[in-house]
């Protein structure tokens, strides 16, 4: 049984009589609504205009002079249209707010609301306890910095309190920002969801608001709805759903962790042992297929979990997770209240796959590792958001793992997170985990910072950080830190007190290591000469002819000597001391960043990497990081720090290798290869020298699957199958295709029994649709549109985009423009998908550079993915044609703008000029290696 509220008689009617208020408010906008539109002439929040007469300030973050308290804030979303076609929403908004510098103008985040005006003024002001309210001289919107400034005909009084009263209409539009429409169908009836995201910058188009992060304030909220629908908030409900639902106060918060959900979804739930409600909600249906019971069963251990680990109990009366139809991002850790996509939140046990669920486990783990770090604890401004984001991105692992033990999930992080950060963080056009506060103002470039470098790297960082202070202190810091930039100095003070355990040795403090990794850009590669025994230290770039500024970093290294672990060893400057490590000779070697928890690229002199690949073809198992050396030699050879041929000669061991993480690293890099060379000559001699190195794994999988019946038994394991299928697949492996064609098939002929493990699914779609023509791409469509699971659905959206039929794939393009299709959440995704395909590629270019004024408008202002669009699509240009055409792209759309892409077209431009010249420098050598190698 769920946690239950007894209200009194006299509480009861007083929630009754503040609800008929509120009701009666809302009911009067509505009535107004009319008169405001013959006003704006437009759709809500057309009515906003720069006021060029009026005194106009001159940051675009609040000045601080006022601090909210508390806001009382009722909202009513329409869930049916009027009959102009517009879905709106109507609400007030009461905000309690403390003077603490004296000022004539009270400035509030507003954007894109139509404001209803008393006297002609925006806003009512009134005094609290003896405060005196000045009248209200002038009010009026400023749309550049999207703030709603009210001039008084006195000052503030410091210490005094106030109150700011707005009421106002906006559209419940769809397009996935602040409080917005979410749609679907189920048996056959179209449903409309009330939803909201406020991050970053979205609680403003919500309501009247100080709509920064340090402002953080109570909330009283109260939702008007229809009957037969229910209203969820971040806190827990307490007044009767009759049309008009109260919840309890929130704890004091931010705004953009602020949600409201009205719909007619259902839940099921649990109670811990603290009389903790978890509660998960999605479509009646989704529900009834069983599809919430995993979320539910995780959520209370991870829970659990982490209020050991912070040493903090969880704050709230109950915990809300919600699958969304329609979201932009993958999840938001709303207080109470967290919304996910439904591939992030749904596994249907018998149809999900091994992957969809270590998704929701790992999505879930990272959203309610924000419940302490980011919601109870909370930066002061967006520049530093790689402590919310890269802090929950390593403790998820923690998280996950202590919820599925039996997965190895720590490991991971190292093909997740840190190789996937090195791409990117190795270009001149990368930038500090840290930035400057005026750096990062706009809403776009506030969205531009929930980057790879925010998440990934702030991840390998601080997991750098816990390794070498040890995970217990770590976790101390985590206690007693009340801010997350207060972190570091928390940590300070936790060595300081543990500097007596012998396991712990660092050799400045923590603020001096870390101010390294945080304030510069970018990261080290270091070189182990072992015939001398010196170390040395240098800014790795992919492109040596860059031009930066000459970085040093305290580099912890973890090492050993032919399979003896060594004492950890600090490099403090460009060049450690002379015999740093010992020398080695005949058939001795030294292996460095052995458990890959340091962030840095490891080199050897040339007669130690010929002793490493001469172990890897005997011994491979000795080598405890085969994925890093792997990742760290092509690299090293993209950026010319050794040859071509050595990185390559360190997958010739492949075809002996049975585990995950290593081939992973082998193929993600030999990716890089065929995305150079698949439009060339040198492709089919790569093609022949993979079909040679992973045939061993197809058979070894189908040995132990019985002939593919069965799944193996380990998690990675299940991945690892996978590969081997969709490369053999892929390269020309004998009877593979044949295998992918024939379980197609069998679905085709009775659509409603699928032969195709679930493990397997997305790579049998892709392939037997590639293999195929329109009547494969037209069945899969079918299936799509009638599929019930979101993540059956997203493997078939992705697997469409594989045909090798190029008006099928222009057709699919244009599906991306129309929601009713596809759906707008998918829609960039699915052009990426089809730039995968080396027939959709110039597609897809030439796609959205015709239209990219209308997707800019659709995407680019707010989303957090849209950079992804950019990189995605220029992932294979490496001709000077094509760096042309993108340098033009970039001319003819300045007037446009690319928002939140931004640092995305200046990357993908640094991307494809190195990528010009290393295709230029390798195509001989790499022809002639693969040539000999695959005979």
């Amino acid at each position: 049984m769920g946690k239950v509220y007894y209200v009194s008689q006299n509480v009861g009617l007083g929630l009754l009589v503040l609800a008929v208020s509120a009701l009666a408010t809302i009911i009067a906008l509505s009535i107004a609504y009319d008169k405001e539109k013959a006003k704006n002439q437009g759709k809500p929040g057309d009515g906003a205009a720069d006021s060029t007469s009026m005194p106009t300030p001159s940051t675009t973050q609040l000045p601080g002079s006022l601090v909210p308290v508390s806001y009382d804030v009722t909202l009513w979303p329409r869930l049916e249209p009027n009959k102009d076609g517009l879905y709106i929403f109507t609400g007030n908004s009461s905000v309690v707010f403390r003077c603490v510098e004296e000022t004539d103008l009270i400035i509030i985040h507003s954007n894109k609301l139509n404001l209803t005006t008393f006297n002609g003024h925006h806003a009512k002001l009134s005094g609290l306890g003896e405060a005196t309210a000045p009248t209200i001289k002038k009010s009026w919107l400023v749309v550049k910095t999207e703030y709603l400034v009210v001039q008084l005909s006195n000052r503030l009084a410091v210490g005094a309190t106030y109150v700011l009263h707005t009421e106002f209409l906006g559209e419940l539009a769809d397009n996935l920002e602040g409080f917005y429409r979410s749609e679907y169908v189920e048996d056959g009836v179209k449903k409309v969801v009330a939803t909201s995201q406020m991050q970053a910058t979205y609680a403003r188009k919500t309501f009247p608001c100080f709509d920064e992060p340090a402002m953080k304030a109570l909330f009283n909220i109260i939702i008007i709805h229809n009957q037969g629908t229910v209203a969820l908030s971040n806190g827990r409900e307490i007044g009767v759903p009759v049309k008009v639902t109260t919840f309890e106060p929130t704890e004091r918060m931010s705004t953009y962790l602020l949600a409201f959900i009205v719909s007619d979804f259902v839940s099921i739930q649990s109670n811990q042992n603290n009389n903790l409600l978890i509660r998960i909600w999605a479509r009646k249906k989704a529900i009834d297929d069983r599809q919430g019971e995993y979320a539910l069963n995780v959520t209370g251990p991870i829970l659990q979990f982490y209020e050991r680990y912070y040493n903090a109990a969880y704050p709230l009366s109950k915990s809300d997770q919600v699958a969304l139809p329609d979201f932009n991002a993958g999840a938001m850790e709303n207080w109470g209240l967290v919304t996910y996509r439904e591939t992030a939140l749904l596994y249907d046990p018998v149809l999900s796959s091994t992957g969809n669920k270590e998704r929701v486990t790992s999505v879930i783990s990272h959203e309610l590792a924000h419940m302490w770090f980011g919601n109870l604890v909370t930066l002061k401004w967006w520049n530093d958001l790689w402590l919310n984001e890269g802090f929950a991105s390593y403790v998820e692992y923690l998280g996950a793992d202590y919820a599925e033990p039996t997965w190895n999930m720590k490991d991971q992080i190292v093909l997740y997170d840190m190789q996937k950060v090195f791409a990117v963080d190795a270009l001149a056009s990368s930038h500090p985990l840290s930035r400057k506060e005026d750096e990062v103002n706009e809403p776009a470039q506030i969205s531009e910072m929930f980057n790879t470098i925010s998440y990934s790297k702030g991840a390998v960082v601080l997991r750098m950080l816990s390794e070498f202070i040890t995970e217990p202190v770590f976790a101390r810091g985590l206690s007693v830190s009340r801010r997350p930039h207060h972190l570091i100095t928390a940590l300070c003070v936790c060595v300081c007190v543990f500097e007596n355990t012998p396991e712990i040795f660092i050799p400045d403090s923590v603020h001096n290591i870390m101010n390294r990794w945080t304030l510069q850009m970018g990261f080290p590669v270091v070189t182990i000469d072992t015939r001398t025994g010196r170390i040395t230290q240098k800014h790795f770039l992919l492109d040596p002819d860059s031009v930066v500024d000459s970085y040093t970093w305290f580099v912890p290294i973890k090492w050993m000597k032919s399979g003896m672990e060594q004492q950890q060893y600090w490099l403090l400057q460009k060049t450690g001391r002379v015999r740093a490590v010992p020398l080695v000779s005949g058939d001795g070697w030294v292996l460095a960043n052995t458990n890959v928890s340091g962030y840095f690229r490891v080199n050897y002199d040339p007669d130690n990497w010929n002793r490493l690949l001469s172990l890897l073809s005997t011994n491979h198992q000795v080598i405890v990081n085969r994925a890093q050396i792997i990742d760290d030699a092509f690299n090293l050879a993209r950026a010319k720090i050794i040859n071509t041929t050595l990185a390559l000669r360190t997958t010739k061991y492949l075809s002996k290798e049975r585990d995950y993480i290593p081939w992973e690293s082998a193929l993600r890099n030999l990716d890089y290869y065929i995305l150079m060379f698949d439009r060339t000559e040198v492709y089919g001699a790569l093609q022949a020298y993979l079909k040679k190195q992973i045939q061993p794994l197809f058979e070894h999988f189908k040995t132990i699957t019985a002939n593919w019946t069965k799944i193996p038994q380990g998690h990675t394991d299940q991945y690892n199958q996978i590969n081997a299928i969709g490369i053999a697949c892929s390269m020309g492996v004998k009877g593979c295709r044949e295998l992918i064609k024939s379980w197609y098939r069998q679905w085709m002929e009775n659509p409603v029994h699928n032969p195709i493990l679930a493990n397997l699914k997305s790579t049998v779609y892709c392939s037997a649709i590639a293999f195929g023509g329109v009547e494969e791409w037209d069945f899969a469509w079918t299936m799509f549109q009638n599929a019930t699971l979101a993540s059956e659905a997203s493997r078939l959206r992705s697997a469409m985009a594989c045909t090798k039929v190029p008006w099928l794939l222009n057709r699919y393009l244009e599906y991306t423009l129309d929601p009713t299709k596809i759906r707008k959440q998918d829609a960039t995704s699915t052009v990426q998908y089809i730039a995968r395909n080396v027939v959709g590629m110039p597609l897809a270019w030439n796609f959205v550079r015709a239209r990219w004024s209308y997707i800019f408008q659709q995407y680019g202002k707010g989303s957090f993915s849209f950079s992804n669009l950019i990189s995605g699509i220029t992932r294979r240009f490496s001709t000077e044609f094509e760096l042309q055409e993108l340098k033009k792209f970039k001319e003819d759309n300045v007037h446009v703008g690319f928002g939140s892409a931004t640092l995305a077209l200046e990357q993908s431009i640094e991307k494809t000029t190195a990528n010009i010249k290393w295709v230029t420098e390798n195509k001989a050598s790499v022809l002639k290696w693969f040539t000999e190698e695959s005979t």
